[in-house]
This record gives C-alpha cells, structure tokens and sequence, in this order.
C-alpha cells in the first residue's frame, strides 16, 4: 500500500497516511461541504464550508483521537455550564485563544490616525449610569482615585460633541462589579463629549488582575503553563453617528505585566498612556479634596474612523 508525502507544515500530521485513507478523509469533508450546498444566505454557506474544511483539516492534521475528541466536548460542555448572564466563558476562550484579537483585527482596518481597537472582554453591562463630565464612575469600589481627560476627534481633526464614552473597570482588588453577588454598580459609568469633543472623569488606578480562573479556560491556560493575569487596564467603547464605534483600552506605561504579557493580547504600544502619579495633597483639576490620598491622571485623545457601512443596506 503506497502512502502519500507533503512537505507542507500544515501536512505534518498526516504523513504516513495510505493513499485510500486518505480519498476517504477527504471524500468526507467535501461531502459535508456539499450538504450546505442548499443554504440560502450566500455567506452562510461562505462560512459554514469554510469551517467545515479548517475543521476536517486540523482534525486530519494533528490525527485527533476519539479520547482527545470527547475531551474537546467535555471542555465545551463546561463552559457552556459556567456561563451565565454575569460571565461569558465563551468570550474568555475567544480571548486566551487570540481569536477575539484576531476578529477586531479583520474589522478595524488601519484608517489613518484612528485610535486602535482592542478586546470587548467579558463584563461590559447596558445602561451604566450617567455620570457626566467630571463624575466619578468608581461609585466606591475600592482603589487608588485616578483623573483622566481627553478629546474625542474624527481622522480630519474634527472635534466629535456627543460621542457617548462608555468607561468600565476592575477594583484594585482585580473584580468587576459584576463578579459581586451583592448587585452593586461600580467601576462603570458613561458620559458625552462636550462641543468641542472633550471628556473628563474620576476613575480608579488600573491594576493587572487575572481573568476569572477558576473554570475550563483557568485549566486550559494552566495546562499550557500561561498566566490569567491582564496588564492594567482602562475600559472605553466610544460611539458617534456615521463613525466607526471604538472598543478599546487603555494600558499603564511602567506595568510590569506589560513585559510579562497579557493573557488575552490586547496590548498596542499606542494604547500605553501615562498615569502620573501626584503626591498627598496636590490640587485636583476639579478641586475634589481627596485628602492624604495619592492619586494619578492620565490623558486620552481618542480618534474615530469613519463608518464605511453607514450607508449599507440589506440586499
């Protein structure tokens, strides 16, 4: 029985396979390919048969067994368990993987100046309170008070007034608010730019924290000896009409686990900012008294692209 050679990487698995094997592996996959044939929607079928096809192929590749097979459902079948309306493991898996990275990616193509895009995460909550210019989106979680401003301007340099800023984060102690079972409200909050684009808040410090580790990605990323730890970081997600909405971050210059990595790999050199850090005592630029407390500031000048599917309608 002759048996087939390939010396691409991606073949690497299934060298030493006979010829007839083989013309079954593959008659397979196209027969499942051709069974979608009958869809409708002209992307559906797009991306199903491509699915199909890296699916076939990667089981082909590593010659997946059927232990290894029932441990992949096993995992998926735990992490649909886990989640719920307060935490999204799918999002997670999509995050350690880089397949959430990768998606922005794709749908945030470079545009000029733009400020760039990173991961959503897993704990954004509609309809954070109101808290205007100059509030505190804290709302008493604990952590070091931090100031931060900026503007919010289009790629021509055009000043954007009533984008809505929309600012989430972790308490120092690495928790959202939604990972509380008491229902409080903290670390979130939105607010509108002013006519000429500006925004101003009170926040807390970023600090790193680890992602929530205790389900099926924590055993994931422990197997593969990575570390659940983020670097520190700054939630925002910024929309105007007819430009494309931002989800972003922004990162601390000087944050160890910015050399370390960040377990989701959402850091981008442009989204490192500096947090200053002001000694007891030092005015405030709002003249809040914040009394022996240090606390730090930040700048953040935010830079929308244009929506190019703003004037797309459905066929």
């Amino acid at each position: 029985m002759t048996t087939t050679e390939d010396s691409s990487p991606a073949a690497s698995g299934r060298r030493g396979v006979p010829d007839e094997q083989r013309r079954i592996e593959e008659r397979l996959t196209e027969e499942v390919v051709a069974s979608f044939a009958g869809a409708g929607d002209d992307r559906l079928r797009e991306v199903l048969a491509s699915l199909t096809r890296h699916l076939h192929a990667f089981v082909r590749d590593v010659r997946l067994t059927e232990h290894e097979w029932k441990q992949a459902i096993d995992f998926l079948t735990a992490t649909g368990h886990i989640t719920d309306d307060k935490r999204q493991e799918f999002i997670l898996l999509s995050d350690v993987l880089g397949a959430s990275m990768q998606t922005i990616a794709v749908n945030n193509e470079a545009c000029r100046d733009a400020t760039e895009a990173t991961v959503f995460g897993p704990f954004f909550v509609d309809d954070a309170p109101l808290v205007g210019n100059g509030g505190d989106i804290a709302g008493g979680a604990p952590g070091e008070p931090c100031w931060v401003e900026g503007t919010v301007r289009d790629t021509d340099g055009t000043p954007v007034p009533g984008a809505r800023v929309e600012v989430w984060e972790a308490d120092e102690d690495g928790f959202y608010d939604v990972q509380y079972d008491d229902g409080r409200v903290a670390g979130r909050g939105h607010l509108f730019t002013e006519a000429d684009g500006s925004f101003r808040f009170w926040c807390l410090t970023p600090t790193p924290y680890p992602i929530p580790h205790d389900g099926p990605v924590g055993r994931l990323l422990e197997a593969a000896g990575r570390s659940p730890v983020r670097a520190a970081h700054l939630h925002f997600m910024v929309t105007a009409p007819n430009l494309r909405t931002l989800v972003t971050h922004i990162f601390v210059e000087g944050d160890p686990q910015l050399e370390i990595g960040d377990s989701v790999f959402g850091v981008k050199e442009s989204l490192v900012k500096r947090f200053e850090r002001q000694e007891p005592g030092a005015p405030t630029p709002d003249g809040r008294d914040l009394g022996d407390r240090t606390w730090t500031k930040a700048r953040f000048d935010i830079v929308l692209a244009p929506d190019t599917t703003a004037g797309d309608t459905d066929a």
